[in-house]
């Protein structure tokens, strides 16, 4: 059984926001060990972008897979 679009849209989505709250406390560890400074809004910012990228590479690939196991078959 293959999931939908949607289903695999959700999936991504739900799974990349539990690692945006976890992206948005270690950022605010990690970038002062190398030497940088961002206030939480900035923190928040740069992690967003890197959410919206990895829920389109989630999405792609997943649906990438679905796509190469159903022409396997």
């Amino acid at each position: 059984m293959t999931q939908t679009r949607r289903q695999s849209l959700i999936e991504t989505v739900v799974g990349t926001a539990t690692g945006f709250v976890f992206s948005i406390l270690l950022s605010i560890v990690v970038y002062p060990l190398f030497g940088h400074s961002f206030t939480l809004a900035q923190n928040a910012g740069i992690t967003v972008i890197f959410t919206i990228a990895s829920i389109a590479r989630g999405y792609g690939v997943r649906r990438f897979f679905n796509w190469l196991w159903r022409a396997v078959k």
